[in-house]
């Protein structure tokens, strides 16, 4: 991962974005997630302070990423442009622990000029605290798990009809 295969940048779907500088092939990494390796009680404690300072300033929530069942990373550094890569429910690359480091690389073919998209994968049981606005075919509405988005369609569809049941 010598030559940077990527730039920083205004993204649609929410602040800034990574985005392809050159074409990616399928299978190469793109990046590392930078940090400080934290406990998860340490990460629990940074992950609950930065999201109540993301309700008043706007900015992305918690940039921690779960490195292992000890340790997480703190990617809130300047220097870790890994931390922009945004959710969408349409994905083309993957966080893979290796050696102990957390590295995204693509799982397809990646053109120039295309922003590269992870899939967060939070828990179902936190959804309506994650909306999703990727904006691709398919999308959820909430940031989940894949293996959770058929539960989730459940769920809304539960709401949604409870909903329509009440204004009747």
């Amino acid at each position: 991962m010598d030559e940077k295969k990527y730039v920083v940048k205004k993204s649609d779907i929410h602040g800034n974005g990574v985005f392809a500088a050159k074409k990616i092939k399928k299978g190469e990494q793109i990046l590392k997630y930078l940090g400080e390796k934290i406990t998860k009680e340490e990460s629990n404690r940074r992950g609950l302070e930065q999201e109540e300072r993301a309700k008043t300033s706007g900015e992305g929530s918690v940039y921690i990423f779960e490195l292992d069942d000890e340790f997480d990373i703190d990617g809130n550094f300047e220097y870790n442009d890994a931390r922009f890569i945004n959710h969408a429910c349409q994905t083309n690359c993957e966080a893979e622990n290796i050696d102990g480091e957390i590295v995204f690389t693509a799982t397809k073919d990646i053109a120039e000029g295309e922003e590269i998209l992870y899939n967060y994968g939070y828990a179902l049981e936190h959804f309506m605290r994650h909306p999703c606005k990727c904006g691709k075919p398919g999308c959820v509405g909430y940031i989940v798990a894949v293996e959770d988005r058929v539960k989730l369609k459940k769920i809304l569809a539960r709401m949604k009809k409870k909903k329509f049941a009440s204004h009747k």
